[in-house]
């Protein structure tokens, strides 16, 4: 076959477009659940998507079934959290019941002290609520149920004085902070890296706050095991 001067200056556009396309840089894959990603907390910042909030329709608790026995072993999130946070390991009935007024547990948020199981509750850094608004309302009821019962970071729940997870209710870092200062940094992170676990977005009133308050932490490297 007569290869023609059109044909010629054909076959050279191909092959330069195949070359290009070889020489392009590869396009890094998508995160995924069980994926690892380390990076300093201001990198964490900035890649958090920032997106509006609109209007909490739809919205309740039972939307994230909580507390579950997720491992069958008679001992429910709510009191698997008790017994990994307590400073002083509580008494114990049966299979999983702890004895009121046993144990204790020190709260970060307001520097207190607890002596019993009734002045504790299970806090989720990343409130119901909030995670509904930055996009669990999207997700199915089992992700939503995992998130609730999260035992797999323990940044995702942790057990706080009562009156201070109260305090909290579903507001983000802009609108409500641990009263003990000394607890900013490490609440700013926990609260970076559950949103970065669980691929929640921030609205731009938060994201702010998040990074004027990370201005005066130590931007130390973080480790997340992706949820979802």
């Amino acid at each position: 076959m007569k290869i023609t001067k059109r044909m010629s200056r054909q076959l050279v556009g191909v092959l330069a477009a195949v070359l290009a396309l070889t020489l392009l840089p590869a396009t890094p894959a998508a995160a995924a659940p069980g994926e690892t990603v380390t990076a300093p907390l201001s990198e964490l910042i900035s890649d958090l998507p920032v997106e509006a909030e609109g209007p909490r329709a739809g919205y309740s608790r039972e939307q994230f079934k909580h507390w579950i026995d997720a491992d069958r072993d008679r001992c429910n999130t709510r009191a698997e959290v008790l017994l990994r946070d307590a400073a002083t390991a509580p008494e114990i009935t049966g299979r999983c019941t702890i004895v009121k007024d046993t144990g204790v547990w020190l709260s970060w948020y307001d520097d207190t002290t607890q002596t019993t199981k009734d002045d504790v509750d299970i806090d989720h850094m990343v409130p119901l609520g909030e995670a509904w608004d930055s996009g669990a309302a999207a997700w199915s009821a089992a992700e939503r149920q995992a998130y609730a019962n999260d035992l797999d970071d323990r940044r995702a729940l942790l057990a706080v004085h009562d009156s201070a997870n109260q305090s909290k209710a579903d507001r983000d870092p802009a609108e409500w902070l641990p009263p003990a200062t000394a607890a900013t940094c490490r609440y700013v992170t926990d609260w970076v890296v559950v949103k970065t676990r669980w691929g929640l977005s921030a609205d731009s009133g938060e994201h702010a706050a998040i990074q004027r308050y990370a201005a005066g932490c130590v931007d130390e490297e973080i480790t997340v095991v992706l949820a979802r």
